[in-house]
């Protein structure tokens, strides 16, 4: 049954190039035809190992051995200048690089046929972010510090910003920067568009890099920060009749109009779009949010009950007050958790000199 997976996946890939506006017509193209199932096999094997046990990662890699004591300092420094729009991008950036290929920079490289150049990656942020931090790096210590590590850096340099503190956790750093990046690639490894988000199959891509439902379910609150195209949910508008999911009918309203206007960009958490905060649980429950992937936590108890958990709306004594404090540290330990996904070697891997191309 493995091996007719891998078959399955391998057949999949080889027709990406040829799918991929079928695929991705949420991305800004036609409306999909939600009675098709997903074209990849399910549950989905993971393309590399999902996390290593020993990839050499540790806290504080940098000042070990006086490599580069400055450089958690010089990619703060470069996130406290983004816009809270890049700042959520950076977030974002480090999930799809982690999701594909690894936390190894993968997305970061340019070129034809990479991972930036795919549909899901189109509208990925922070790339200046990541590149100013890089060279001041190069500046301060030549060759050292990789560009896997510097987004790992900036994306909790960035949780923490919008957070007002409340998340702020220590990075294990060490990674070194992989040399592929293919577009197809990002096909199988990232959450697919819609309407085929659904709570099975995105529980099963987060099972595939060793992240549990749990932790998909925590780091979902990312979606509290952010924009996304009127593209990206074309199966939510006009909301679905006699649906439990379907979208709330005054918030559905107002994106009908404001989405009729042309392509437009829309906050992702219409309450507190530039807070990353547990306004986000609150909103799934409302049948406030974007996404059906987001709208799908609800249908399931267990996934249920941990968004009423987190949004503060269990009783007192089943911990109103406990849940929101407590995605504050989930969410932490799920980032650093993610940040061990397909960690590459020096034998596999290089320190980049820029980041958007190998050496």
């Amino acid at each position: 049954m493995a091996k007719l997976a891998l078959l399955a996946v391998i057949a999949s890939l080889l027709g990406a190039v040829s799918c991929e506006l079928s695929i991705y017509a949420g991305y800004g193209f036609s409306r999909p035809n939600p009675n098709l199932p997903y074209p990849f096999p399910f549950p989905f094997p993971p393309a590399f190992p999902p996390a290593s046990p020993t990839p050499g990662l540790r806290v504080g890699y940098y000042t070990h051995k006086g490599r580069c004591p400055q450089a958690e300092k010089i990619v703060r420094e470069a996130v406290e200048k983004a816009t809270a729009g890049e700042k959520a991008g950076l977030i974002r950036l480090f999930f799809h690089d982690c999701f594909v290929e690894g936390c190894d920079g993968s997305v970061l490289l340019s070129g034809p046929d990479t991972e930036r150049t795919a549909f899901p990656n189109l509208s990925l942020r922070g790339f200046e972010v990541i590149d100013a931090a890089k060279a001041a790096l190069e500046k301060a210590c030549p060759g050292v510090v990789s560009c896997a590590d510097v987004v790992a850096f900036a994306s909790r340099d960035a949780s923490y910003s919008l957070s007002s503190g409340r998340i702020n956790y220590r990075v294990p750093a060490g990674r070194y920067d992989g040399k592929v990046s293919r577009a197809a690639d990002t096909f199988l490894n990232l959450p697919p568009p819609p309407p085929f988000g659904d709570l099975n199959l995105t529980t099963a891509m987060f099972a595939a890099k060793g992240l549990s439902q749990d932790d998909m379910v925590v780091l979902s609150g990312a979606h509290s920060i952010g924009r996304s195209g009127c593209s990206s949910f074309p199966d939510r508008l006009p909301p679905a009749a006699n649906s439990s999911t379907a979208m709330e009918p005054k918030l559905a309203g107002q994106l009908t109009r404001t989405c009729s206007a042309g392509s437009v960009n829309v906050p992702q958490d219409v309450v507190t779009p530039d807070k990353l905060d547990i306004q986000y649980y609150r909103n799934v429950l409302s049948r406030r949010v974007l996404f059906n992937s987001d709208a799908s936590l609800t249908t399931s108890p267990q996934t249920e009950d941990l968004v009423e958990f987190y949004a503060g709306s269990r009783p007192f004594l089943r911990g109103k007050f406990l849940g929101p404090i407590q995605w504050n540290h989930d969410f932490e330990d799920a980032m650093v958790k993610m940040g061990y996904i397909g960690v590459k070697t020096s034998a596999q891997g290089e320190i980049r000199k820029t980041c958007a191309f190998v050496n």
